[in-house]
């Protein structure tokens, strides 16, 4: 199983890109997907999340601003990033799972099993 994550860039603040995650192999119709970032010397933290059954999960940080979607006909997550502050910049990366992960487990990315390669997203003030 592959994760192709693009879509990042550089980007003045309050302005909006769309990360795609792209995943081969396996088909992920069921289960769950979700989008992790790190800042520069900081820890990975839970960004958003989807489930089958369009279940949605969003960090407080980024609740309203971004807006996370899949095409399970393209096997392809989107995370729709808007009004984007320089405290976003980071490196973000979707990670997957075959299991439909609830609340209290979507933020821990221990509980996926498939990660793809970062993709940097830079917000200029």
């Amino acid at each position: 199983v592959q994760l192709q994550a693009s879509g990042g860039g550089l980007v003045q603040a309050g302005g909006s890109l769309r990360l795609s995650c792209v995943a081969s192999g396996r088909t992920f119709s069921a289960g769950t997907i979700g989008w992790f970032r790190r800042a520069p010397g900081k820890e990975r933290e839970f960004v958003a999340a989807i489930r089958s059954g369009v279940t949605f999960g969003y960090a407080d940080s980024v609740r309203g601003r971004f807006t996370i979607s899949r095409d399970n006909a393209k096997n392809t997550v989107y995370l729709q990033m808007n009004s984007l502050k320089p405290e976003d910049t980071a490196d973000y990366y979707c990670a997957a799972t075959t299991s439909n992960l609830i609340v209290s487990t979507r933020r821990n990315p221990a509980n996926y099993n498939y990660w793809g390669q970062g993709t940097q997203v830079t917000v200029s003030s």
